[in-house]
């Protein structure tokens, strides 16, 4: 099956125009986008909605109408207020997209599970936000349990759930061998985890430069899962000279990027070692 992967996109109009038209251009079997969607945090709900409204729902709309053949699977980021959940689960049942956090679902003869939480970040909004492994929180990040989230959620669920924990269950909804695993996070100490922390210290202790889950790198260490899809860190191809990497059977792609082009990878997934990263210059495709 032909799929298209992008992350982290933020909201930007002509990068999902662009993306828009490649997909209805090539008609790809699936389209797997990887969280942090949404224009900036602090914009209006009636903003969001726009947004939403007119340049992703309709858009997949059209799409699907030309040819049902085409799965959008996606999930949110940790810049993407949670408050706005309840539109993608409504657009899920609709059956316009695949809203995947923390479940899973058949795509032919594999399946596909998301998952949006991070580990803790320096960040101020938490609603997709776990802690870990433990409740260890490093240093220049702020905890779970601090912050502010859009959504009430249970106090002990803040404090005492993992990354961990949650992969371990949503490892038992189908055969792991045969799952593309959506992530937001990418796994720690990886060539997808590189942050541009370098020689930076608070109170005297260097800041780690790689930022991302130990829980997922065991994870896929361990479990050995189909393919791993990840965003988050828009910096880490550019500083780790790689998108891609494999651990044991599994391939792991990271689309985040830190740059104006449109960051876009295209996988057979009966051929994962040849996938292809392409940097699209937005203005030459988008109106």
């Amino acid at each position: 099956m032909n799929c298209i992967f992008v992350s982290d996109i933020h909201g930007n109009k002509a990068k999902f125009d662009t993306l828009f038209k490649i997909v209805e251009s090539e008609k790809p079997d699936g389209v797997f986008i990887g969280g942090d969607l949404l224009p900036n945090q602090f914009s209006t709900e009636i903003v969001v909605e726009k947004f939403l409204d007119n340049e992703f729902f309709s858009k997949i709309g059209s799409i699907i109408k030309d040819c049902k053949r085409v799965k959008f699977f996606v999930i949110m980021g940790n810049d993407d207020p949670r408050i706005f959940e309840k539109v993608f689960i409504e657009k899920d049942k609709e059956g316009l997209i695949n809203y995947v956090h923390f479940k899973t679902v058949r795509f032919r003869y594999l399946f596909v599970t998301g998952y949006s939480y991070v580990p803790p970040t320096p960040f101020q909004l938490k609603d997709w936000e776990r802690y870990d492994v433990s409740r260890f929180t490093d240093v220049g990040n702020v905890s779970p349990e601090q912050g502010f989230r859009t959504v009430e959620i249970d106090p002990d669920e803040i404090t005492y759930s993992t990354i961990s924990k949650d992969l371990e269950k949503l490892s038992k909804n189908a055969p792991v061998e045969k799952t593309i695993f959506l992530f937001h996070s990418p796994p720690y100490r990886s060539m997808l985890d590189r942050a541009a922390l370098d020689g930076k210290k608070i109170d005297n202790v260097p800041l780690d430069v790689h930022v991302g889950s130990v829980a997922i790198k065991r994870f896929i260490e361990k479990k050995q899962p189909f393919l791993t899809l990840h965003g988050h860190i828009h910096e880490s191809a550019r500083l780790s000279g790689n998108w891609m990497e494999k651990v044991g059977r599994t391939f792991s792609f990271s689309a985040a990027h830190d740059g104006p082009e449109l960051a876009l990878i295209r996988f057979d997934t009966e051929d994962l070692k040849n996938a292809k990263r392409e940097l699209i210059h937005v203005d030459s495709l988008s109106s």
